[in-house]
């Protein structure tokens, strides 16, 4: 019955991938396994874009509906995992599939601590100061053979060209391995989709709440809460609530309802699953 929804493309380094069409955004059913492969394949060419690694939950697939350019970035992002137990559930069942989930601070977690063994480096872009400062000593103090080779915290507002240049060249020699970029939703992913071309043999992760659980600022779900599904209720009930209650009511209704239409074939949405370019 859902089979009509499930999208299969080869990519372009000949591997074929399998995504779910959640009303307009195609999510694949992919692993960390991997996720690291391809990883060690893209950063092994510095001369090459950077590829970008999205972590997709309802409030970004309910924000796609209303913004073709975001829904676009999430379309070709060269890994568009799925953020959310509901999410991996849903594909696990329907397209038989083994998946991981694809939270930035697993993600996160994940390749600090395989970095003892990989030797990726690490670049944190967004935030507050104090709040990166914590974020880095953290992960330092959590992953001691880590290698954090710079952070950054931009002003809150719209970057000068001058200034976008500068941090550009910054990371460009540093050309770390991993950039970790926590600016908020659609923030972070539009200034990803900015910089792939122009920060060269990077992973670029959109890393959303990350900086604020790592540096103490929000405490992050009990493991058995966040496997369960509910992790947006407990984020809904802790202190962040006046600024998460519209995404975890209004744009929560508004996914559900477009899927539910979806399902039952009252709605259709089209995927234009596409990539950058080779990599």
């Amino acid at each position: 019955m859902f089979s009509r929804y499930v999208i299969e493309q080869y990519r372009p380094d000949g591997l074929r991938g399998r995504f779910f069409n959640f009303v307009g955004v195609g999510i694949e059913a992919v692993t960390y396994d991997e996720m690291e492969t391809y990883i060690g394949r893209w950063i092994s060419d510095k001369s090459d874009r950077s590829h970008h690694i999205a972590c997709l939950n309802a409030y970004c697939v309910a924000l796609s509906l209303q913004d073709g350019r975001l829904r676009g970035i999430y379309n070709r992002a060269d890994i568009a995992g799925p953020d959310g137990m509901p999410f991996v559930r849903w594909i696990r069942w329907v397209m038989k599939t083994p998946c991981d989930r694809f939270a930035a601070p697993d993600i996160a977690l994940h390749l600090a601590e395989r970095s003892s063994e990989t030797g990726h480096t690490f670049y944190l872009y967004g935030s507050a100061p104090e709040v990166l400062e914590h974020v880095r000593t953290y992960l330092e103090g959590r992953f001691p053979h880590i290698q954090i080779l710079g952070v950054h915290s931009p002003p809150f507002r719209e970057l000068t060209v001058e200034e976008d240049d500068a941090i550009c060249e910054e990371i460009s020699c540093l050309q770390p391995d991993i950039i970790l970029v926590g600016l908020g939703t659609p923030k972070q992913d539009f200034w990803i989709d900015d910089h792939l071309d122009r920060l060269r043999g990077s992973v670029i992760i959109a890393s959303g709440a990350t900086f604020d659980f790592f540096g103490g600022r929000v405490s992050m779900a009990p493991r058995w809460i966040r496997a369960s599904g509910f992790e947006w209720l407990y984020r809904l009930l802790g202190k962040d609530f006046w600024r998460l209650r519209k995404r975890y009511t209004y744009y929560n209704f508004l996914f559900v309802s477009r899927f539910l239409l979806q399902m039952v074939g009252l709605r259709k949405y089209r995927v234009d699953r596409y990539s950058r370019g080779c990599g």
